[in-house]
Formats: C-alpha cells, structure tokens, sequence
C-alpha cells in the first residue's frame, strides 16, 4: 500500500494547524477495516472539529465525520476487498482519524454497505447531512406523520440537512414551507420542492409567547435557539418537530403548555450512535423512496481535498449552498 494524502490537523508551535500531508498505512489507527476513499463530504461539525478545534481529544487527527468508498482488505467476514462502502458517525473524524484521507481505517461495526440506488459520490453528497435529513423524516412517519396532515416546516433551509430535507419531502408529497436567512435563496429553495419560503426573522420575537396560531403540522429543525421556541408554540395539534442540531444555539426558552395543550411531541434525532438496524433501514431508504430528487448540480458543489479548509470556514460563515462533496480520488 503506498502512500497517501491526508488532512490533517495537528499542533505546531502549540497551535492546531490543518494540512495536506503524506501518510503512510501505519500512522492509520486499528480497525479491522482498510477503505480506499473516494469521497467525502463538508458538515458543519467538520468545521466544529477542524477549524474551532471541538471534540478533538488528542492530536494529530484527520478530520472529516462522512467517508465512502471500496474495501481495500477486512479482517471482518462481512466485507471483502472491492466492496464499495460508507461509514459516517461514531468517533470518525473526531476522536478517530476521519475521512479526509485517500486511505482509512476503521472498526467493521462502522461499516455500512453501500445501498442499492446509490453511487459512492451520491452517498456522500447525502452523507451525514442526508442521512440526518432522512432519520428526521422516517422518525417523524414513524409518529404517524403523511402529507394529509397538513405543511412540514423545515428549518435552516440551504443548509446541509435543510435541502436535503426539502427535498426528500417533496418527493413524498408533503407541502413544504422551508425557512432562510438569505432571501436570495428563495429560487434555490422553491426548485428544490419548497411551496412556500419564510424569512428566518418571522420566526423570532421578543414577547416568546408559549402558544401562537396553530400553522405547521410537523417540522425538521437542525438549527435551535430561539427559532425551535417559536416553532414549538405554532406546530398545530397533535404535531411534532424532529431536532437535531443547535446551530443557532442549544438554549430553547419554552414551557409545558403546547405539550399539555396541543399534544405536541418534541423528537431528538442522533446521528451519531444510532443503532445499525436502523442506520441500515434509513440508508436503504436514501437509495429508493427518500433519495433526493436533485443530487446534482442544483444542490452540490464539488471540491478537492485541498480546498477543504476553504469550505470549513464557508460553512462556519453561513456561506456554503446546499451540499459540498470532496473528491479524494485526485
């Protein structure tokens, strides 16, 4: 096995510093598993790790929570070489040296195999971000949510799990009401399936009212803060949000009432240690019935590995559209 190139962030000087660098196999860690990557992804928890330098517990580590690509050689039984796989979650990326290397190593109990309806670069342009999209949606039907129920708002719109969300849920037939702070987006949004756009502000006062007139059935919100507050006081009857990120902060000011009054439900959605039956269920779902429409130029952008630390500022910003895919096979 010869060489291979890595991001890698590391202490110079007594400060993290991110770089391509050459490896060799053994700088990899164990893992009964050796992926040749093909592609990664950009998530916000990528520019977390790699740029502010959250949940890194030792250095160097090479960041990147998404890889996909083909099984070079297994010490576990399931996989065999040129098996084309994908592993995202766990400590990949952050405690465990991730996916922004042409080669990896990782645990066999990671590994997902690749779906049927699925490339390896469409995986990743899905990736962490899609898959959290799409566990929102199964988790919210498994509620007993259908597109009777009335429109599904979906938070933090151009982001990563926004689009995709938007997406996946206007293939199923919900009405789609998709919510953003860069009006300029508007166009994006509405290709990507949304009936209605919202601007970001209309879901944020000073008073915090703990009820306001009933207006989403159910809702997909990976941003938080003060927006989940108002969403929580507005979903109709019987409705319910799936939550899976704190982008806009991780305080939410609510009280019991739309709970005890309207019968709402509040769902925490997990990426990262969900069970592998269902992690499972939800890729093979992203390969048929929930596989975005638009897995191509209208909602991806891709980069090479070297550009990488460009794009975890972008997202850090706010400035990233949609989903960027980095191809590591260059």
């Amino acid at each position: 096995m010869n060489d291979f190139r890595a991001l890698v962030l590391d202490l110079k000087d007594e400060k993290p510093k991110l770089e391509v660098r050459r490896l060799q196999a053994d700088e990899l860690p164990d893992g009964e598993v050796t992926i040749r990557v093909a592609y990664s992804s950009i998530n916000y928890k990528d520019a977390v790790v790699a740029v502010k330098h959250a949940y890194v517990k030792s250095f160097p580590l090479i960041p990147g929570i998404d890889l996909a690509g083909t099984v070079i050689v297994s010490a576990d039984g399931r996989f065999r070489a040129g098996d084309p796989v994908i592993v995202t979650s766990y400590g990949l990326g952050t405690s465990h040296h991730g996916g922004y290397s042409q080669i990896a190593r990782v645990p066999a109990k990671w590994v997902v195999p690749l779906p049927k309806g699925l490339t390896l670069k469409e995986a990743m342009i899905l990736g962490t971000a899609g898959f959290t999209a799409a566990l929102s949606v199964q988790r919210l039907e498994d509620y007993g949510l259908t597109p009777e129920w009335g429109p599904v708002l979906v938070t933090g719109a151009t982001g990563g799990v926004g689009s995709t969300a938007v997406d996946m849920l206007s293939r199923k037939g919900y009405d789609v009401c998709a919510v953003t702070g860069k009006p300029e987006s508007q166009t994006y949004l509405m290709r990507l399936g949304a009936k209605s756009v919202i601007r970001r502000e209309e879901l944020t006062d000073a008073q915090q009212k703990p009820l306001r007139k009933e207006q989403w059935a159910a809702a997909i919100d990976p941003v938080g803060g003060a927006s989940l507050q108002y969403v929580l006081s507005s979903l109709k009857y019987g409705g319910a949000v799936a939550s899976s990120g704190l982008a806009g902060g991780a305080d939410v000011q609510t009280t019991v009432y739309p709970f005890i009054l309207r019968g709402i439900s509040w769902i925490g959605i997990d990426s990262v240690y969900c069970p592998m039956p269902l992690r499972e269920k939800v890729w093979s779902r992203l390969g048929a019935d929930l596989k975005p429409l638009r897995l191509n130029e209208d909602i991806v952008h891709e980069i090479s590995l070297e550009q990488v630390p460009d794009a975890l500022n972008d997202i850090l910003n706010g400035s990233l559209l949609g989903r960027t895919v980095v191809n590591m096979q260059e």
